[in-house]
């Protein structure tokens, strides 16, 4: 059943995004920086951490869980300092980063990508 809720809350955010490029005026720039501001405003509220144990990568992967993983590891590392507000959430999103430059990278050496302007 985990699979499902995954897919489904995963497959919902997607849509969202989707959505907001369609419907409205929004550039995709705007809409990815409006779903991680999302994502770091529902964590600071408290609520985007039940969607994460019911959806689990389903609502980690996309945009909004970047920015729960930035407000998480600022609000873990807060707890320690003023420093550690500031550095927790690039220690929680490091790995996630890391990965994203690094396949980045790769496809781009594989694929040879070009600019659509």
């Amino acid at each position: 059943m985990e699979y499902v809720y995954t897919f489904l809350i995963g497959g919902a955010i997607c849509v969202i995004g989707q959505i907001l490029m369609d419907v409205t005026k929004l550039t995709a720039p705007r809409v990815l920086v409006l779903l991680v501001v999302s994502g770091a405003i529902l964590q600071g509220l408290h609520l985007y951490e039940p969607l994460v144990q019911l959806a689990q990568t389903g609502a980690r992967v996309p945009l909004p869980g970047f920015g729960y993983a930035l407000a998480k590891g600022a609000m873990e590392g807060a707890k320690e300092s003023l420093l550690g507000a500031i550095t927790g959430g690039v220690k929680a999103a490091s790995g996630g980063i890391t990965v994203a430059i690094a396949w980045g990278y790769l496809i781009a050496l594989i694929f040879n990508p070009k600019s659509i302007r």
